[in-house]
């Protein structure tokens, strides 16, 4: 082709393209293309097989009459509205769920036609939002939800009950509770652990919450190998599931930690020797097994125990998700009703639990509901407190210390001197060898400690550092009881 021509064919491109999309860039400097009037945005980079950019723009101007364009005067013309775009003010893009104006929030349907639900407190509607407040941004893992029906009366909740199998009524306000954590772009919300005994349906309730979310094409996955593998999924949809674990190194757990609570990983950005690419994440996490061992406890204190027990009655898959399919609809609408209901109520924010905006939003459910939530959140973070001691003995050797204190009773020792101390007490007169990974430091002592400080505050035992001009110090109380009224008062 002439250099004429190319110059005209860009020129039509970018004509067309200006036209017809709108091109905004987001704050780690990726352009987006959005249609004028839709609300899906696409990078204009993507070199996807299918929903790139560059297809959509094909498409577009061989429809319109404009004639089909070689690959050098598409990339010209992308090269221009690029760096064109690099100057426009920044925006950013949404997977499923994102902020909206005046208090709102907005659930993607994953519809070719754009439209979402507008969750409000004052209620819930399905409209397509605009490209100034909202921009979706679409994957593979993007499944697309049917439109959720109105004025259910709450019929969707007990139909989603009663095809799980929880085990008590605690555990179904906590699940209902997460979902609509789930709806909230802001609001942390700690990981369920679905657990029971083999064939509970862990892996089925596990998809059933999922699918309420992403739906019919939400699945439970593998844990990934590496972190890289793990953290692309995790970027790639909203609700990550983990099915079937049986062990979680410490790796994993320290990363499924920055999941729940969000973190950002930077990279080398590839062909290039010093751009970098920056990947912000913080999403909803699902876990399943009958035992994952080990719990560290900065992961017990970002996990949401879900008990479930065998049925009675056996039912077919394709009966089930056929029946589960069918309900989705009015299970949608009853969460969203029941989202907005507890939005709009008013609740103390809990000051003394870790994922205090969870918590908080239990407060809220129950203030809306009757339900007890709340109180089910601290009595899941209490079994979990017991598990990490369980799998910990240093945990347990601190707690039988703890004993023979006198309450109120402060003791200042250098953590040499707590080694030994503890080392001591745990092998006893009988001289029984240390277990594998038994501090070998003080230094090594003083960080499991750390780690296990708010474990061993939930067991009433406060363990604190300090120095003194002579040298750094660990002190360990043992604090009064409270008396009656004042335990009625923090409850």
């Amino acid at each position: 082709m002439a250099d004429d021509e190319k110059s005209s064919g860009r020129e039509i491109i970018t004509g067309y393209a200006q036209q017809n999309f709108r091109y905004f860039r987001t704050a780690d400097g990726t352009v987006y293309a959005q249609k004028n009037g839709h609300p899906v945005a696409r990078p204009i980079r993507s070199q996807g097989t299918s929903g790139s950019h560059r297809q959509e723009l094909m498409v577009g101007l061989y429809e319109n009459g404009h004639g089909v364009f070689n690959g050098t005067a598409l990339k010209e013309a992308l090269d221009l509205i690029e760096a064109l775009a690099l100057t426009n003010d920044v925006q950013s893009v949404h997977i499923r769920v994102a902020p909206g104006f005046d208090g709102a929030t907005w659930l993607d349907l994953g519809r070719n036609d754009g439209q979402s639900v507008r969750i409000h407190p004052t209620g819930w509607e399905v409209m397509t939002p605009s490209p100034e407040e909202v921009c979706w941004r679409r994957t593979q893992l993007t499944g697309e939800l049917p439109l959720p029906a109105k004025d259910t009366d709450g019929k969707g909740i007990d139909q989603f009950l009663r095809l799980c199998n929880f085990a008590n009524a605690e555990t179904e306000c906590l699940a209902i509770a997460w979902l609509i954590g789930c709806l909230g772009p802001s609001v942390p919300v700690p990981a369920p652990f679905l657990t029971g005994p083999q064939g509970a349906g862990k892996s089925t309730g596990g998809r059933m919450l999922v699918r309420i979310i992403e739906g019919m094409t939400g699945d439970l996955r593998r844990a990934p190998k590496d972190e890289e593998n793990l953290i692309a999924a995790v970027a790639a949809g909203w609700v990550t599931a983990l099915d079937n674990l049986s062990h979680l190194a410490p790796d994993l757990s320290d990363l499924m930690c920055c999941i729940v609570t969000g973190a950002e990983t930077i990279k080398r950005a590839l062909y290039t020797d010093g751009d970098v690419v920056r990947a912000r994440y913080r999403r909803p996490l699902l876990l399943t097994g009958i035992d994952v061992g080990i719990i560290r406890p900065d992961l017990a204190e970002r996990l949401l125990q879900l008990r479930l027990e065998r049925p009675t009655v056996r039912r077919t898959e394709d009966e089930l998700w056929r029946e589960f399919e069918e309900a989705l609809p009015v299970i949608l609408g009853s969460l969203l009703d029941l989202t907005a209901k507890v939005r709009a109520a008013v609740a103390e924010i809990p000051t003394d639990l870790r994922m205090a905006d969870f918590a908080h939003l239990c407060a809220q459910l129950d203030a809306a509901t009757g339900l007890s939530s709340l109180a089910a959140y601290r009595a899941s973070l209490d079994e979990l407190n017991d598990d990490v001691i369980e799998g910990d003995l240093l945990a347990q050797t601190v707690l039988k210390h703890a004993i023979t204190l006198t309450p109120g009773e402060e003791v200042r020792m250098t953590s040499s001197e707590w080694l030994h101390t503890l080392t001591q007490l745990y092998t006893g007169d009988d001289c029984r060898p240390l277990p594998k990974g038994w501090p070998t430091t003080g230094k090594v002592l003083s960080d499991r400690l750390k780690r296990l400080q708010p474990t061993l505050a939930a067991r009433g035992v406060l363990v604190d550092w300090g120095r003194t001009k002579a040298a750094r110090y660990i002190e360990m109380t043992r604090p009064a009881a409270p008396a009656p009224e004042q335990q009625q008062t923090a409850f």
